[in-house]
């Protein structure tokens, strides 16, 4: 039941002795004060009637705690809580507000509260300790502790810690506990330091162990501390492909191991250094298996081998460079290399390695080529997966790598995180890349280009290890159902950001984040509402673990308790009696069990007790669902989280309003709730779709809301019109009517840019353009969030160039690399086309007039000649031709 806080009675203490003066003057003053008090009085009823006019709205709200018919239901809904009271009748056992005690008696009510309780919280090693590490990372000299007063009151559950106090309410006195205390005690900073000390350990992780109790949809918040301690063991295992390709780099590290160790014993005094190589799998296609190149693949080369575990972890650099130098390298066919089997492997055996408990663990992957990955086994005919164990020998060979296939890429992600190991791909020019990408997928990892014979393998380590120690990032584990958001100011002293990362760190340095860390909903599984958590800074083998105990069901539902009672004859004897409700047996059922199974014929009177206000001429249980025994049961939909629910089915969980296709904008932002929204804090609106907070809507320099040009909508500035025009930008700062500073810096960006316009002679664009430098960029974008404007002008040429500046925090400016000008006009080319097309065209047409002239004539002839062809007379026997002459014959001529 909820803890209250109940004021200690107090005695009203004796009245001193006063004088017949100060009485006389205390009685002159009643009237005054019972004036005042009258004042007083009309004040606060004006102001209560006023706050209930405005808060009238705000009954209207969806109750959340409605429709929830156990106890476990409406425990997991935010704010509500349970009446446990048998005979508490018709009304609704779950309430946002609580009852009246005469209603429900506080002993009645199970409403528990998150708590938190710490368990282990060790103070963190401070850097000027000057602490010693032995080989094996034991604390063996005193060291300083960083001093925190722990402070805890089991009164109100409050405790302070590393300087800064975090309050939490009392928890629940009957199945939570009941406010909370320190195991640690208050013990004072040297008795913490002595007993680290005793211990052999180091701490940059605080608190390191914490119990938490938390109800669904509640945001707890819980500090993590991190620093950086003072010469931190260092372990690095240098891992390298010996290739033929790698012969010279392979001989340039063994001249550089000396200066290796040195380098890193500057920063770490406890440094071990070891050794390992890899080339590929034994089989085809990836080294060539004819007999005698598997005895010597290449000239002066050993026999291939996967992986090989050359000299564990040790402070011996003499025989780190002997042992890199008497190393002999292999061959193979193919450009990839087996370096995933040996990275697993040097994960895996951290004893045959050698890898401390207590030490940064960075692994150094060297290589001139790619990688195999899952699935390249197969062509070799390996088929069996990775089991990520470790398997050498007693000589460190890798013994299965022809047994089983490659490691993935998540199974090396998995072991890195589950041995906190850094990994360093120092990888050439051309792989980089491949393995820039490849670290984007490995946590903690990086990559860094490697020279090509390795001589800048000192300068690299050196260098990526300083980015790794001057880094924390938090990772933590929890699952789906707990959602952890960090927030943290690193090492500023301004308001928290949302961040799991800082950087910049020196040691001694410490910062703190602040976890969120939210339920979002109870697990199916029962035995999933216990777990254990861990929040760890990435690549150090230390993490806070949560004992997280998520309040999922109630007390009263389990057999043992004063809520639980078989057989209840408030149940009539046919059910279970559990937090005030029965729980009918299979045969039964009805609000006390009253209804039997075997009744098939109701009283038709009992109907009327499914319509909603007795309304006869409504549907039975809305339509939605079955009269049973007088009361509703409400249909199943195929989908099972699609849940119809109410006393007259009345409500669902699947029609309220969606926003990109996601019911009431998501879990995130709200949950549907008897046909409405219920949104979570911070969220508002018909489908929770509007964030009620104005953050988004304040200029970054400060002033009034979206500038005092438009209102606030969502998060988003929705900008007023004027007059002269319409305010615009992400924040309503820029004016419709002014020209910015887009005319200032036209003149120099043109002659910076495009070397034109008033300044580009002499050095006049120098003297005048010292202030900013564009940055070209392919195409111009503006981009609201940096509160950018676009500028647009036309130079002497007619080319359009675009720019735009941001002036949030120094003046930037991006121009468009190219400008934008209109195609060149030949104008003589015009001309003389103009002309050739006209004489063309000319010559076209005669010849056309020409050939359509011939083609007449030639046909006027063809028909003149067959009209001469077809004539029926000649000149010849033309009937009224007479001849000129006449011819006379002598009668009696005989022709002699």
């Amino acid at each position: 039941m909820r803890d209250r806080d109940t004021p200690t009675p107090t005695s009203p203490a004796p009245a001193p002795a006063h004088t017949k003066t100060q009485i006389a003057t205390r009685k002159m003053q009643q009237p005054m004060s019972l004036t005042l008090l009258c004042v007083l009085v009309c004040t606060a009823l004006i102001h209560c009637t006023a706050a209930q006019i405005d808060q009238s709205p705000a009954k209207l709200e969806q109750n959340p705690c409605m429709n929830k018919f156990t106890c476990h239901e409406c425990i997991q809904t935010q704010n509500c809580g349970w009446c446990m009271k048998p005979d508490y009748g018709d009304r609704p056992r779950c309430f946002l507000h609580t009852p009246k005690p005469e209603v429900c008696p506080e002993s009645f009510i199970w409403n528990p509260d998150t708590s938190e309780r710490i368990l282990i919280n060790k103070d963190l090693t401070l850097a000027s300790g000057g602490a010693a590490w032995a080989a094996g990372g034991q604390f063996i000299s005193g060291g300083s502790y960083e001093s925190s007063a722990h402070q805890q009151s089991s009164a109100s559950g409050s405790y302070g810690a590393s300087g800064s106090s975090s309050s939490y309410g009392s928890s629940s006195s009957s199945g939570s506990s009941s406010g909370f205390s320190s195991s640690s005690g208050s013990q004072s900073a040297s008795g913490s330091a002595a007993m680290a000390a005793a211990a052999g350990e180091i701490v940059q992780i605080k608190p390191q162990r914490v119990s938490l109790k938390l109800r669904i949809n509640e945001v707890h918040n819980l500090n993590v501390s991190y620093s950086q301690a003072e010469d931190y063991p260092v372990d690095l295992y240098y891992l390298m492909d010996l290739s033929k390709s790698m012969e010279d780099d392979k001989e340039k590290l063994s001249a550089l191991g000396d200066k290796l160790s040195e380098t890193m014993k500057r920063i770490t005094s406890n440094f071990r250094l070891g050794f390992g190589s890899f080339v590929d799998k034994v089989l085809m296609p990836y080294v060539s298996t004819i007999p005698k190149n598997l005895e010597e693949p290449c000239p002066k080369c050993d026999a291939p081998y996967g992986y090989r575990n050359i000299m564990g972890l040790s402070t011996d650099t003499y025989r780190f460079s002997n042992e890199v130098k008497q190393a002999a390298v292999s061959g193979n066919l193919d450009a990839p290399e087996g370096g995933f089997d040996a990275i697993m492997q040097a994960i895996a055996c951290r004893q045959q390695v050698g890898w401390r408990e207590q030490a940064r663990r960075l692994l150094v992957f060297s290589t001139d080529a790619g990688f195999h990955y899952a699935g390249d086994g197969k062509l070799g005919g390996v088929i069996t997966p990775n089991d990520g164990e470790c398997h050498l020998n007693g000589q460190g060979m890798y013994t299965h790598s022809i047994i089983q296939d490659y490691p993935s890429i998540s199974q090396i992600n998995q072991k890195v995180k589950q041995n906190a190991i850094n990994i360093i791909f120092a990888v050439t020019q051309n792989q980089y890349s491949v393995y820039q990408k490849l670290s984007g997928h490995i946590e903690g990892s990086s990559s860094a280009i490697l020279s090509n014979d390795s001589s800048n393998v000192v300068d690299l380590v050196r260098e990526e290890y300083s980015k790794i120690s001057s880094t924390v990032e938090m990772k933590d584990n929890a699952t789906g159902d707990v959602k952890i958001t960090y927030y943290s100011s690193c090492l500023t002293n301004g308001p928290l950001t949302k961040t799991n990362k800082c950087s910049g760190l020196k040691v001694g340095d410490k910062v703190t984040f602040t976890a969120n860390i939210t339920v979002t909903k109870c697990p199916t599984n029962p035995r999933d509402w216990n777990q254990v958590i861990q929040i760890y800074p990435v690549g150090i083998n230390e993490s806070m673990i949560i004992d997280l105990e998520m309040l999922c069901t109630c007390p009263c539902e389990h057999p043992g308790s004063s809520g639980y009672e078989k057989h209840s004859s408030q149940c009539s004897k046919f059910g279970t009696l559990m937090c005030g409700i029965c729980q009918c047996d299979e045969l039964h059922f009805g609000g006390t069990c009253e209804c039997s199974t075997s009744d098939v014929h109701l009283n038709n009177g009992n109907n009327n007790m499914c319509r909603q206000g007795n309304n006869t001429n409504a549907a039975d249980c809305n339509g939605r669902g079955s009269c049973v025994c007088g009361r509703c049961e409400c249909n199943k939909r195929p989908n099972p989280e699609e849940i119809i629910s109410g006393k007259y089915c009345e409500c669902e969980n699947f029609s309220c309003e969606r926003n990109k296709n996601l019911l009431c904008s998501g879990p995130d932002h709200g949950t549907c709730e008897c046909n409405r929204c219920n949104c979570k804090p911070g969220w508002t609106g018909s489908s929770c779709d509007c964030s009620t907070s104005q953050d988004t809507c304040m200029p970054p320099n400060g002033g009034e809301i979206c500038s005092g040009h438009g209102s606030c909508e969502c998060g988003v500035c929705k900008c007023k019109s004027t007059d002269d025009g319409r305010y615009s930008g992400k924040y309503c700062d820029k004016c419709p009517t002014c020209s910015g500073r887009c005319h200032e810096l036209k003149d120099c960006v043109q002659c910076q840019m495009y070397h034109t316009g008033e300044l580009k002679n002499g050095d006049d664009c120098a003297k005048n353009c010292t202030t900013f430098t564009p940055v070209g960029v392919e195409k111009v974008k503006i981009d609201e969030d940096k509160d950018e404007q676009l500028c647009i002008f036309f130079d002497e040429d007619d080319c359009k160039f675009t720019f735009k500046y941001s002036e949030v925090g120094e003046l930037v400016v991006h121009a468009q690399e190219e400008k934008e000008c209109p195609p060149k006009v030949f104008m003589l080319g015009i001309v003389l086309g103009v002309i050739a097309a006209i004489v063309l065209v000319g010559l076209a047409i005669l010849l056309l007039w020409k050939l359509l002239t011939t083609i007449h004539d030639r046909r006027e002839f063809a028909r003149f000649e067959k009209e001469r062809m077809n004539a029926k007379w000649d000149t010849g026997e033309n009937p009224i031709y007479k001849q000129a002459t006449s011819t006379f014959k002598n009668p009696i001529y005989a022709g002699k």
